[in-house]
């Protein structure tokens, strides 16, 4: 099938890439010349494993096209995805300027039947507003031609995106006519040979089930931060507590790790476009308000053992901080742990010497060059001359460091867990004093 992707961040660009790799003629769009230029010269504009090689890979079979070109993008697809920002406004909202500029774009240039998906995260109704710029763009040109516009919301995890959209767990189709679905059917056959995982449903409900999914993810998260923090006034260790509930079959494993906080393009984002919804509606969402406020002041939870632990007063000490990106196999730094970390011990005069596997060009360019922060090529060399060792993401490399080494470069033999990576007992048997979340 021919399909046109408008957008090439993470959503977009692995739509496009994945759809190419089995079969489909792609063409992906981006405003950003930057961006796009990156592509033209054989590399990706972001880090999402095994996605490079598949970008390459079509590139080179043909399949899969880039352009700047709005005219070319909405006259080549039948299916026209739409996987832009929706960042949120000042009061929460989602910002519908790029999803309803790219709808625009596609009705000044389509020239037959289009299926127009919405895969950005987008509020209920957006559906009805996508479909009356397109109906105005093509009023303005005096033509009058079929399309559909359906909901075909995204659920792929940062870190894991490429295996998420191979291998689905659902893809949830929001339509109003057999048509569009006939389409969307035919395009996402590939992906479930298996068994049929395409649900089919109203374009609101679709739209609504995204927030829903996110939404219920980020309470799981704040009631595990919750009880950890109980945990830790009664003496109890939460991820004993984890495994106990977890290991019943109505509430799961996943999205049950205390630390310190979510962060990422979505959780936050979407928690407050649901809430700002809700409250459009007249409808108070007291459970969600509780999931945000928990979360901001589990971001300051590192912050408040090491000032109970070192003081108020941190002049003079230095931190190796290990972990820039919100989340394991990413650079996104969107509302990162870290950031707050790293703010908070600068503001009391501490320096930061820090190190990720993948994010230290993100964190120069959204950090700049700070007073007291330095940043380390080895998570070992972080540790010189340092008090201590802050963990703040869950990197594979951190699993099993050597902690007798790290004992002889601390000076103060201290470690601050925030993800809960390590047994205690065994940090302690190294000589080196242990601060967990809930433990």
């Amino acid at each position: 099938m021919k399909v046109s992707v408008v957008g090439a961040g993470y959503v977009g660009l692995v739509s496009a890439a994945c759809l190419a790799d089995v079969g489909n003629d792609v063409v992906c769009l981006d405003v950003d010349a930057g961006r796009i230029r990156i592509l033209l010269d054989g590399g990706i504009p972001i880090h999402e494993p095994g996605l490079l090689e598949i970008v390459r890979r079509n590139v080179q079979a043909g399949r899969l096209r880039f352009t700047t070109d709005e005219r070319l993008a909405a006259l080549h697809g039948d299916v026209q995805f739409i996987a832009v920002g929706t960042p949120p406004d000042e009061n929460g909202s989602a910002d519908l300027r790029h999803v309803l500029a790219a709808a625009r774009g596609i009705g000044r240039y389509m020239d037959g039947y289009r299926v127009v998906a919405d895969k950005s995260t987008v509020p209920v109704g957006t559906a009805d507003r996508v479909r009356e710029v397109i109906a105005e763009e093509m009023a303005a040109r005096g033509v009058d031609l079929a399309y559909s516009v359906v909901s075909n919301p995204e659920f792929l995890k940062e870190g894991a995106a490429v295996e998420d959209f191979m291998r689905p767990d659902r893809i949830i189709v929001g339509a109003d006519d057999t048509r569009a679905v006939d389409y969307l059917r035919e395009l996402y056959a590939p992906f479930q040979r298996n068994h049929q995982r395409l649900l089919v449903m109203d374009v609101r409900s679709a739209e609504l089930t995204k927030y829903a999914a996110n939404a219920m993810l980020a309470t799981r998260i704040s009631f595990m931060n919750e009880l950890a923090n109980l945990a830790e006034d009664l003496g109890a260790d939460i991820e004993l507590v984890r495994q106990g509930i977890g290991s019943d079959p109505r509430i799961g494993w996943h999205f049950l790790y205390a630390g310190c906080g979510y962060g990422g393009s979505c959780f936050p984002k979407d928690v407050k476009a649901l809430l700002h919804t809700a409250n459009q509606q007249g409808h108070e969402l007291p459970l969600l308000r509780a999931v945000e406020l928990v979360n901001e002041r589990q971001k300051q939870r590192l912050i408040d053992k090491i000032v109970l632990r070192m003081g108020e007063n941190l002049h003079g000490r230095c931190f190796a901080l290990w972990g820039l990106a919100f989340k394991p196999n990413t650079d996104d730094m969107r509302a990162a742990p870290s950031r707050v970390v790293i703010d908070a011990l600068l503001a009391r005069g501490a320096s930061v010497v820090a190190y990720d596997p993948v994010a230290m060009e993100e964190a120069r360019r959204l950090l700049g060059s700070r007073q007291g922060l330095k940043y380390a090529s080895q998570p070992m060399d972080a540790l010189a001359d340092a008090d201590a060792l802050i963990v703040v993401t869950e990197w594979k490399e951190f699993r099993s460091p050597d902690f007798a080494r790290m004992g002889r470069q601390l000076r103060e033999r201290i470690v601050f867990d925030g993800r809960n990576m390590y047994e205690p007992a065994v940090v302690r048997r190294h000589g080196l004093e242990y601060h967990g979340i809930g433990r």
